[in-house]
């Protein structure tokens, strides 16, 4: 009915666009060439459990029997110097705070969890768990940044932005980038969490609703049917194709490419979140009810969009920022999270696709070892000096415990991990050596890790 965007370009516009100009052409005509990799792959998609808020490591996955024997008397000193916490007075010297919870080993590698995580005991020995994280930053926007994009200022591409660049889709029919949520809201989810950043916009990750249409104004209006769309949808991209033949903005582009992946989410994306189809032993794995919103229920959904070829899912858990009643809030999310995740990697490994899929768990830091108020109501303060996260399948060595905080567990002491190790070695499981994978912004290069990061070898299988 229209011209192409092939027919719509003249020779002249060809020799006269904008290198960026032609870049965004060619994303657009081969949306799935290879950016920066020159590795084998082991990963093909990502699954990042971002547990918003920041869980305690002491409490889960990094059990400290000397914090439990000192419980209650004032940490030393030397421990805090130049330590600036985000809600604790640094006026008076804190207390040690024990683990109310009994940690076990678990698994043929013995690993240590907490009693918390009855479900991911189980899968012990496919988990990676890093107990050597850091960074120095302490409130959580700027620290979800550098979790998120490799930067604690807003701005900068995500990862999930730049797998999507990086590696393109694998699916036409639904975005590479989605993100889903659940849990309490304690502190409010920005769109930054998921931007494009400086990357052109089709990179940006799409927030899956989990009740109602998925997206927002996904569905028809009443009364307009498939051919009609299609038509409205090819008048608006001849449109934009006029629009970029005059002023080369790979954004135009961009546009041109989200209509089209909206118009086949419609018939795609209702089909993904149905779980109609799915057998009761799928549902009992994950905990996941169906017509509800859970974390569970997105795990099971974060399955499902990798089995179609989404390369980035992120699921975002509110609810840990326990500065109090830190017993009864982390007893409820840890049993809001377990059996969903363990469940997610069940059924990733029996279906064959763990191998493929890199599962990664945390916050954006961990909880202090030290109490913050008193009584029964006590909590933890962000803590960003020594944390927790871990890592299965897609290339990692499953059943490993790498690095390690000093005996209170509040400083990484023992091959500690930068964020950008993090970011270097995911990338690495995906088949990008981190320092190619660059976008040119503002005169310089710029990478998910910024200039440093190395890959941590002990993780990889």
């Amino acid at each position: 009915m229209f011209p192409s965007l092939e027919q719509s370009l003249s020779r002249r516009h060809f020799i006269g666009a904008t290198g960026l100009g032609m870049a965004a052409l060619a994303s657009l005509l081969q949306p799935k060439v290879l950016a920066g990799s020159r590795l084998a792959p082991r990963a093909k998609h990502v699954i990042y459990l971002f547990m918003s808020g920041g869980p305690s490591h002491v409490d889960t996955f990094d059990p400290k029997p000397e914090l439990v024997r000192r419980d209650g008397q004032r940490i030393p000193t030397e421990w805090i110097d130049d330590v600036h916490f985000a809600m604790i007075n640094n006026d008076q010297v804190p207390l040690l705070k024990g683990s109310p919870f009994r940690f076990k080993q678990f698994g043929q590698c013995g690993a240590s969890i907490s009693e918390l995580f009855p479900h991911l005991s189980k899968v012990a020995d496919e988990l990676a768990i890093v107990r050597s994280l850091h960074s120095e930053v302490f409130n959580h926007d700027p620290a979800v940044s550098l979790l998120n994009t490799g930067d604690s200022r807003v701005g900068r591409p995500t990862m999930g932005a730049w797998l999507s660049y990086g590696l393109g889709n694998e699916t036409e029919n639904l975005p590479a980038y989605v993100v889903m949520t659940s849990g309490v809201k304690r502190q409010p989810l920005l769109n930054s969490y998921w931007t494009n950043g400086f990357l052109p916009s089709k990179h940006q990750g799409v927030r899956f609703r989990s009740e109602g249409d998925p997206v927002l104004f996904l569905s028809r209006p009443e009364g307009v049917g498939l051919s009609e769309r299609r038509q409205q949808v090819d008048l608006i991209r001849w449109m934009n194709e006029q629009r970029f033949a005059l002023f080369q903005d790979p954004e135009t582009v961009a546009r041109i490419a989200q209509y089209e992946t909206a118009f086949r989410m419609q018939s795609a994306a209702p089909e993904l979140m149905d779980l109609s189809n799915e057998t009761s032993a799928t549902m009992d794995l994950y905990g996941a009810v169906r017509g509800t919103a859970s974390f569970a229920n997105n795990c099971l959904l974060a399955r499902r969009m990798v089995e179609r070829g989404v390369r980035f899912v992120q699921l975002y858990d509110m609810g840990w920022d326990s500065h109090g009643k830190m017993v009864q809030e982390h007893t409820q999310q840890c049993k809001g999270v377990d059996q969903g995740a363990a469940g997610l990697i069940r059924d990733l490994k029996q279906r064959g696709l763990l191998d493929e899929t890199l599962v990664i768990w945390g916050g954006e830091f961990g909880r202090t070892p030290v109490a913050q108020g008193g009584g029964k109501d006590w909590g933890r303060d962000h803590h960003p000096h020594g944390f927790t996260m871990w890592m299965a399948g897609g290339g990692i060595k499953g059943g490993v415990t790498y690095g390690n905080t000093d005996e209170f567990g509040f400083h990484a002491v023992e091959d500690r991990v930068s964020v950008h190790d993090f970011h270097a070695t995911a990338l690495h499981c995906l088949g990008i050596d981190h320092e190619r994978l660059t976008y040119r912004h503002q005169g310089r290069d710029f990478r998910l890790t910024d200039v440093s990061g190395y890959v941590l070898p002990d993780l990889l299988s």
